[in-house]
């Protein structure tokens, strides 16, 4: 009987340390420290990264795709203020789409050619940058 009790207290400590292995990381803390930690955002890209851009050599800027390394990439802040839709210039909204273990961020300007689709995936309970498609103008 004691021996018992001992299993089932190990398997009690054993299913509380799954748990918290099993939660997934916020995304809206993920975004922010994303945004502000250079170090950080460098490790939760999954390089080399696929990118669609337009192509600047094309007539239509016709989308084509890219590869960045690591070696190549500029930091990225996708830290949203509602004042990005009022401000006199470079004006924008940001939305974020959740589907399955996939977030998309969405930044649509308004009436100026910004463009923009940046796709994480949930890894391990881990948010990551995969892609991302850069269509402004």
């Amino acid at each position: 009987m004691h021996g018992d009790d001992k299993i089932d207290s190990t398997f009690i400590e054993s299913s509380s340390t799954e748990l918290t292995t099993i939660e997934s990381e916020d995304f809206n803390m993920f975004v922010e420290k994303f945004s502000a930690e250079e170090s950080f955002q460098m490790q939760r890209i999954k390089f080399p990264i696929s990118v669609v851009v337009p192509d600047a050599e094309h007539e239509g800027m016709a989308p084509i795709e890219e590869t960045i390394s690591k070696y190549d990439w500029e930091q990225l802040d996708l830290t949203y203020d509602s004042t990005y839709l009022t401000r006199p210039y470079d004006q924008y909204y940001q939305v974020v789409r959740f589907k399955n273990d996939t977030a998309i961020v969405e930044i649509r300007g308004i009436n100026n050619g910004i463009y923009a689709d940046y796709y994480f995936s949930l890894i391990s309970n881990r948010w990551y940058l995969v892609t991302l498609y850069e269509a402004s103008f």
